[in-house]
């Protein structure tokens, strides 16, 4: 590791205080890093959670990595690995319902699949999938309550992670199945991390956003990014919102800046937010029946 170069630690007066920390392979880019998403945070409310990693530089940057957080939808993307991965123990392809489902899960972020599948596979199933995924720190929720799972920075970029590189948990066609639908969410939908995202890189992301009565809004984005010579993975997370519009606002101003500095570039696709007509999304989903 030597010839990595580090910043952000943090000193011995600071050490309740979390701060950005980051590696990189790349000369001068982990300060960069630090101190652009330092900034873009600055002034934001709520507690945030920030993962990156990118693989070409062989850059990191955490914040508050095994801070816990009610998943709301971001947990869906962690449902479909549990079913390819179940599917994957019998040697067989996933049915044209369960297909059905998974597809209205990612690319619409619809509940009632979500809660379908969620039944189907049970909490055994779901805790097996997490173990052999090694997310060791995300905790399912209960009676159903899918969008109450806890999950933090640390096992959201580990599951990017074997999302996007060979592994012996997710087959190839596995993977390429699950970027796939988040590589098709509908444009609604393709807030968060996206955001300022080069036009020269590929995009596949899952959101999610959930009122609760306590710590106000909770507002997610993970992401998979490839292109223009890097293939990193982004994950942020925030509760304490006062509303979902100032959660996607404190996520995209992280996204942009690490967009920025890692593919420095005056060619940016066009990223808009959308509030959502669909207010089934602002609630945890309970099972039916």
């Amino acid at each position: 590791m030597s010839a990595a170069f580090v910043a952000g630690t943090v000193p011995a007066s600071a050490a309740t205080t979390p701060q950005v920390s980051c590696t990189s392979g790349k000369a001068g880019l982990a300060s960069k890093l630090q101190r652009d998403i330092t900034a873009a945070l600055a002034a934001r409310r709520g507690t945030v959670a920030v993962g990156l990693r990118d693989r070409s530089t062989n850059t990191t940057c955490t914040l508050r990595a095994t801070t816990s957080f009610d998943s709301a939808s971001v947990v869906k993307v962690t449902v479909l690995a549990a079913l390819l991965w179940d599917a994957k123990k019998t040697n067989r392809y996933l049915t044209s319902r369960e297909a059905g489902l998974a597809t209205a899960m990612i690319t619409k972020s619809d509940n009632a699949a979500t809660s379908t599948l969620w039944r189907q596979l049970g909490l055994t199933k779901i805790k097996g999938f997490l173990t052999a995924a090694g997310m060791t720190r995300t905790v399912p929720g209960t009676g159903g309550y899918w969008g109450l799972t806890r999950i933090n920075v640390t096992d959201e970029q580990r599951l990017l992670s074997l999302l996007t590189a060979r592994n012996s948990v997710l087959s190839d066609n596995a993977r390429a199945y699950i970027l796939k639908l988040m590589g098709n969410v509908i444009t609604s939908q393709r807030w968060g991390t996206p955001a300022g995202v080069p036009s020269t890189v590929s995009v596949h992301v899952k959101n999610g956003w959930l009122q609760r009565a306590t710590r106000g809004w909770r507002v997610h984005s993970v992401g998979t990014f490839k292109g223009a010579g890097h293939d990193y993975t982004v994950s942020v997370l925030t509760d304490g919102n006062s509303t979902m519009t100032y959660g996607v606002n404190t996520i995209q101003a992280v996204a942009r800046v690490i967009h920025r500095d890692l593919v420095p570039t005056t060619s940016t696709a066009t990223t808009l937010y959308t509030p959502t007509t669909k207010p089934s999304e602002a609630f945890i989903a309970v099972p039916q029946g």
